[in-house]
């Protein structure tokens, strides 16, 4: 063939290929922040893995709108400075239409203001009451409130004859507000808070506390905080050799925790915590029986190692967020997130999600149930 001819042919295979490229329907892009890294890497690390687990899953399955998903997932190393460095990147330089994250509240608090300015919806995996309340118009999040958890251990506690507590609280976002609401709620349950202690999220002793909560009345002990604290805390009350009754919030509901705090010493701790650590226990005919059941596989199947509560709620946040889209059909941030606000009875890991203008949680005292740490696994109480 004529050299001309030749060359005629390619250009006209790179103008198809060209074509065929622009009408590819373009990405629906979600940013994610996560803390893959530093000290709550227990929770990012899941959520990592479970959004990009999903991106694939999604995308295998056609997309959404019959266009792919593309999750930009940030690290901010557990620093709330970082995260804020990060959504100023997915906003900007991304252009995402949503942003699911960050891991803790901290972080989530500190990007609230840049989520609002920018108008684009946030669902975030971080628990403290005050991200949704008072409502912000562009902020919803997955994990059950603190307040919400404070009232289950308070309501098991009180069931079980007990009237005197001692707190022990995180000096962090999370440990703050759950200290806020154990002592808001303590006298609605007929509790009495005889006992105070706060430490450092960073501390790698906290006997002083503990040698102080020794010398009270208290029937139990309510610890705030996530990992390491709290496994700390499990195994110096061990050392002290107290025996009264220990409670952890929903911040401590993976196996991580047994593993640092050692199944000996977390032996016999209380816990609210979402069904996902444990769905064999969970019937049969639960309305989040089969959601629960189908995650567990696929992560565990892809990652050889055990979900997690925290991995759960990126899960939730991504299939919300898919739900909304379809919902409006459409991708547009103001579409997606008055379609979030319309969601009713959404069953997803987390439990039913009822969300509404007045409310951007959208779950509410029944997506906990009261757990034991039994022989190193979690025991579901009834």
């Amino acid at each position: 063939m004529h050299s001309k001819a030749i060359a005629c042919l390619i250009a006209l295979a790179v103008l198809a290929g060209a074509a065929a490229t622009g009408a590819a329907a373009e990405p629906i892009r979600i940013g994610a922040i996560f803390s893959v890294t530093g000290p709550a890497s227990f929770l990012g690390e899941p959520e990592r893995n479970t959004v990009k687990m999903l991106e694939e899953s999604i995308n295998k399955g056609g997309g959404v709108l019959g266009r792919p998903v593309e999750i930009v997932v940030y690290d901010d190393e557990t620093d709330a400075t970082k995260a804020v460095t990060a959504v100023d990147r997915l906003l900007k330089k991304d252009r995402v239409v949503a942003v699911v994250g960050p891991s803790t509240s901290g972080s989530t608090l500190a990007i609230v203001p840049k989520i609002e300015e920018a108008k684009i919806p946030l669902v975030s995996c971080a628990a403290a009451k005050k991200i949704v309340d008072p409502v912000k118009k562009w902020v919803f999040k997955t994990p059950q409130s603190d307040e919400l958890a404070v009232k289950r251990i308070y309501q098991y506690a009180a069931k079980n004859g007990i009237k005197k507590v001692a707190i022990i609280t995180a000096s962090d976002a999370f440990g703050a507000a759950g200290r806020e609401e154990l002592k808001a709620l303590a006298a609605d349950a007929g509790i009495a808070i005889v006992a105070d202690e706060v430490y450092g999220p960073k501390d790698t002793d906290m006997t002083a506390q503990l040698t102080k909560i020794k010398g009270t009345d208290a029937q139990a002990i309510v610890c705030w905080g996530t990992n390491p604290g709290p496994a700390v805390i499990a195994r110096n009350r061990v050392q002290l050799g107290i025996k009264t009754p220990l409670y952890m919030s929903h911040g401590v509901a993976s196996p991580k925790f047994i593993e640092l705090a050692g199944a000996a010493n977390a032996e016999g701790i209380l816990l609210p915590a979402g069904r996902l650590i444990s769905e064999p226990q969970v019937p049969a005919g639960h309305p989040q029986k089969k959601i629960l059941a189908g995650y567990i596989k696929d992560y565990e199947t892809k990652f050889k190692q055990p979900v997690s509560t925290f991995g759960g709620y990126a899960y939730d946040a991504i299939m919300l967020l898919v739900q909304a889209i379809q919902t409006a059909k459409s991708a547009e941030p103001a579409a997606i997130r008055d379609a979030l606000e319309k969601i009713k009875g959404y069953n997803a890991t987390t439990g039913e999600f009822n969300f509404s203008e007045k409310d951007h949680n959208g779950l509410t005292e029944e997506a906990f149930v009261m757990v034991r740490i039994t022989k190193g696994d979690w025991e579901m109480l009834k």
